[in-house]
């Protein structure tokens, strides 16, 4: 647990191996596919698969379509319908504590983390379930604090890793897209503060509108 700096949505050998090279600068990552239309056009991705409607008509279906795509027995996953829940330039962002107490963030596209977590799932059970979901809204956008807990096996007694997800999402009038997932796993002298462990709610702000 101590030595595990992420294991968030993207629990990969990549991304803690990033943060286990002692400060060292992290190598440029290769060009993702450019999947997007010029600016001026139509901002959503040219070539994204279309997302299922029950997945993205609301925050709580958002969230749990990308905590049930990314779980699962060995095995390869829908990476069709991870890449249908996040809109053009997202990205997912782990950050820790590398093994000489600096602290550092990598940041990935979503094609980044398919490339990069596609041979742990292939090899590696994987389940990861929300705790709690904070809900913060405002008119198109969105934030949810979500507390997680990653599993090995999905009837696990005990999660191997806890975590916070913090997710930034955006309604275009239509659906909800995932913009930005950023966490960190918690370790022995970081453990999640118990306020975050109770079941969370919708917060709404003023000129705020319900999920649509």
């Amino acid at each position: 647990m101590q030595k595990t700096i992420a294991a968030g949505v993207l629990v990969v050998a990549a991304v803690l191996s990033t943060f286990a090279q002692d400060a060292k600068p992290a190598q440029e990552a290769k060009p993702a596919p450019d999947m997007h239309v010029q600016a001026g056009e139509s901002m959503i991705p040219k070539q994204a698969p279309e997302a299922k409607p029950g997945d993205v008509d609301t925050i709580e279906h958002l969230m749990a379509a990308v905590y049930e795509v990314i779980s699962g027995p060995a095995g390869d996953r829908d990476w069709n319908r991870f890449r249908s829940l996040f809109y053009k330039d997202a990205r997912l962002i782990p950050s820790g504590r590398r093994p000489d107490g600096t602290i550092g963030a990598r940041t990935s596209s979503v094609e980044d983390y398919i490339e990069h977590s596609r041979p742990f799932f292939l090899k590696e059970g994987f389940f990861e379930r929300a705790v709690s979901n904070k809900v913060d809204e405002f008119d198109h956008m969105a934030h949810v604090w979500s507390v997680y807990e990653s599993l090995h096996k999905k009837d696990d007694k005990e999660p191997f890793q806890r975590g916070i997800n913090s997710f930034q999402l955006i309604n275009d009038g239509k659906r909800w897209w995932g913009l930005t997932i950023y966490w960190q796993g918690e370790d022995e002298g970081h453990p999640i503060p118990s306020k975050y462990l109770k079941p969370g709610g919708r917060k709404q702000g003023a000129g705020g509108s319900k999920s649509k």
